[in-house]
């Protein structure tokens, strides 16, 4: 079984993609640290990336094959990526919600843990980037493959996480939903 992960900027993609990956046993991939490695090896952050990639395709589509050949050559691990559950069509696709203004404070808290992207201290700021972020992933999705990753019809699981307290608390959410298909597989733990 492959879990895939969506969702916006400051959802709790990776953290709660890690957890889930650890309770299971399985490899862990993200598609945004792969994004952001390619940014700092460009000498980029990741929205410069991101507005290059708006002209240069393989800014997305590298990272997109990446992603199929996962698909297509191995079994039971956890992606998180904004694209992924569209190149790995047989997944349980997970979409993780969060209001903007939580969003940016969450990711204020995760700094340190970023080091492709250059963030003001101050929130509405962040807020800003991360509207600009948006909407540069959803012209490069729709010119590339002509899609919109942001429509909910496209999952198994859409979680708000603005309410959680932690990824932990999204994790488990996750988990129980997707238990029964563990259980059913002889996978879950």
């Amino acid at each position: 079984m492959i879990i895939t992960i969506s969702g916006v900027p400051g959802s709790g993609k990776t953290s709660v993609g890690k957890i889930i990956a650890e309770k299971l046993g399985w490899p862990f991939y993200s598609m945004g640290s792969l994004r952001g490695k390619m940014a700092m090896d460009k000498g980029l952050t990741l929205d410069e990336l991101n507005t290059l990639g708006e002209t240069d395709q393989t800014t997305d589509t590298i990272v997109d094959d990446y992603q199929k050949e996962l698909g297509s050559k191995e079994d039971n691990f956890v992606i998180e990526g904004r694209l992924s559950w569209y190149f790995i069509p047989k997944s349980f696709k997970v979409f993780l919600d969060c209001r903007p203004a939580v969003a940016a404070n969450r990711i204020l808290a995760s700094k340190d843990e970023r080091p492709d992207e250059k963030l003001a201290p101050d929130p509405k700021e962040v807020q800003r980037v991360l509207e600009a972020r948006l909407a540069s992933d959803m012209r490069r999705y729709q010119k590339i493959y002509g899609i919109d990753y942001l429509d909910k019809s496209h999952y198994d699981l859409v979680l708000d996480t603005t309410p959680l307290k932690s990824a932990q608390e999204a994790a488990d959410l996750v988990y129980a939903s997707l238990k029964p298909r563990l259980d059913s597989r002889g996978l879950s733990m």
